[in-house]
């Protein structure tokens, strides 16, 4: 038996990591199935390495909302997530800021960059296309291409994270990068990561869409392949 978290049916005041003494958990529970796991990241929490950076995170959650304002049980939420970005860079000491772009969200990249530094941030920014590599170069054959026959950058996540390594950046921001280059940079970062913007080019980059509709326009995607 595995964990599916996504498949619990009991409302918020039934379950068990909401309400460990009197919730209770399906037979699939996480909570449940995985007590060493669970106690294992409670020790890593009180590293010294991950302390402050977990305080701080819930922290700045709480600073999301507006606790003496609730609707429907839930408190108002005053801060969009750029605006939580900001404010946890602030709460962690944070000045250099990398940004990791795609190239199709330039201008997103630079209005991003101009609202850090009217908040003190420095940025340092780098875009997927760096170094400018033709996909040939790692096995992409020309009817792969979006032109066939022309010169056609490769994306370089690699190259983005190896960039702001050597700049030595408080924290990388990801923005906009597709699909497994995303993971990429993340696994080659050595600073935490925080992701702004998912990169959706059909839905204007709101890939929640398709799940927000997916009872009708986009219901299609229930039957598979």
């Amino acid at each position: 038996m595995e964990g599916q978290c996504a498949l619990c049916g009991l409302s918020n005041q039934m379950r068990i990591c909401k309400n460990p003494d009197t919730g209770k958990g399906p037979q699939f529970c996480s909570t449940l199935l995985y007590p060493e796991c669970i106690e294992k990241a409670a020790e890593e929490y009180q590293s010294e390495e991950i302390h402050t950076f977990a305080v701080n995170s819930a922290k700045n959650e709480r600073s999301c909302y507006d606790c003496s304002v609730e609707t429907a049980g839930l408190p108002k939420p005053v801060k969009c997530r750029i605006e939580e970005t900001i404010d946890f860079c602030k709460s962690m000491d944070y000045k250099r800021i990398g940004l990791a772009f795609c190239g199709a969200l330039h201008r997103e990249a630079a209005v991003v960059a101009k609202i850090f530094r009217a908040h003190g941030l420095e940025t340092v920014s780098v875009m997927c296309k760096v170094g400018g590599i033709d996909k040939a170069a790692i096995g992409i054959q020309e009817e792969e291409k979006l032109h066939p026959g022309r010169f056609e950058a490769m994306c370089n996540p690699i190259a983005q994270a190896e960039i702001l390594n050597q700049a030595d950046t408080d924290f990388n921001v990801v923005i906009g990068l597709c699909v497994g280059h995303d993971s990429l940079f993340l696994s080659h970062s050595k600073k935490m990561c925080t992701v702004l913007a998912v990169k959706d080019r059909l839905l204007g980059h709101n890939p929640l869409a398709a799940v927000y509709t997916n009872h009708s326009y986009y219901g299609f995607l229930n039957n598979g392949d």
